[in-house]
């Protein structure tokens, strides 16, 4: 399979006009599967399809396997169909006046394949996506979730050594999202093929990806696995969009101190942390622990104290809202907390989940803002 390298690549859309991506530089590894991640407008899309050869960058260079497919200062692009590359859109984009089976041997027919190697083909890989008794059927008389195994199959049939996916489940319902992150992840551990795949969807990124970029505004903000992004978010943009809520932040030194910014420091202190570098710290709200304590155990754990708002059952587990003297903190319960609004409950964090940022909202690592080392520390 093949590697993909991004060299300083900008886009820019108009003379003069604003960048759409800035000087972006990035490796896939072969047979990685990378998740571009980030809102809308960040970029990830346009980045694709400079991969694909539909947009032509603005500067900088595009490698496979080492060899510029892109390069703009030396005049060399590759068109599209030459780049053996296979694409999804997010809307499918299938022929409606043609049979299942020939949407999924088009490509296989323009590449002018011998009839019984396309057939074989063909069936097999309707077969392998569970589509092979609707072959005489049209598109329209499909499901969505029907139709994307189609446009998937009339990709895989020929066989490309790279993988392109623009938001292809986003037209989906839940059930059969659940049903093809399944089907793309037991494609790539089977063909093994270097899959890049555009999405918005955290949670889709982190449960399908071997390494996740996440993008904003046309750049590259953090590469790393799922839990690298999650565990260890390289700057606060990363850490409030990835999260199943987000991220609770708590500001230091801006505006009047509030009931938060004391605990702030408080905890600072009791972690026995340099309070100097830090601008704010975040706390996950499934990482945000719960319990009614008793002053001494609260002081064990320099816990904060908050008056339950709402608590939203989700089935396997409670979201709990939390004022904080005007503050909102939010948190996950595993367990029922049996409690109800107007109840006061602690809240407190234990160390290795607390998150540090400094005044540029860069990651500060945990040894970098210790004043004196402790093997566990509890906020």
């Amino acid at each position: 399979m093949s590697s993909i390298t991004l060299e300083n690549i900008r886009k820019s859309y108009g003379r003069g006009g604003p960048a759409a991506i800035g000087n972006l530089s990035m490796e896939i590894g072969a047979s990685e599967f990378l998740c571009l991640l980030g809102p809308s407008g960040c970029g990830k899309t346009t980045t694709l399809r400079m991969i694909a050869g539909l947009e032509h960058p603005t500067d900088g260079r595009i490698l496979v396997d080492g060899k510029p497919i892109v390069s703009v200062a030396d005049g060399v692009f590759t068109v599209p169909e030459k780049r053996n590359m296979g694409l999804v859109f997010q809307n499918y984009a299938l022929w409606p006046h043609m049979t299942i089976r020939d949407n999924v041997a088009f490509g296989l027919t323009l590449r002018k394949t011998p009839a019984a190697e396309r057939d074989a083909i063909v069936e097999r890989v309707m077969t392998k996506l569970g589509i092979a008794r609707y072959a005489g059927r049209y598109p329209a008389q499909l499901s969505g979730g029907q139709q994307q195994r189609v446009a998937l199959a009339r990709m895989l049939a020929l066989n490309p050594s790279i993988i392109l996916l623009d938001e292809p489940l986003s037209n989906l319902d839940a059930k059969l999202r659940l049903e093809m992150r399944a089907e793309l992840k037991r494609i790539h551990a089977e063909a093994g093929s270097t899959i890049v795949f555009v999405t918005h969807d955290q949670w889709e990124a982190m449960t399908l990806a071997t390494t996740i970029a996440v993008m904003s505004e046309g750049e590259l903000q953090q590469v790393g696995t799922p839990d690298d992004i999650y565990e260890r978010p390289a700057n606060r943009f990363v850490a409030e969009f990835v999260g199943s809520l987000p991220m609770n932040i708590i500001e230091r030194g801006q505006g009047e101190a509030g009931p938060l910014h004391a605990w702030l420091d408080r905890l600072l202190a009791h972690l026995r942390v340099d309070p100097a570098p830090v601008a704010s710290a975040g706390i996950r709200p499934e990482a945000t622990r719960l319990g009614v304590l008793a002053d001494e155990e609260a002081a064990r754990h320099a816990a904060a104290q908050g008056t339950i708002v709402d608590i939203v059952p989700t089935g396997g587990s409670w979201i709990v809202e939390l004022d904080v003297e005007g503050s909102r903190v939010f948190a996950i319960a595993t367990e029922n907390p049996r409690m109800a609004a107007g109840n006061r409950i602690h809240f407190w964090v234990e160390r290795q989940h607390l998150h540090l940022f400094d005044r540029e909202k860069k990651r500060i690592p945990p040894g970098d803002a210790q004043s004196e080392a402790t093997e566990e520390y509890h906020a």
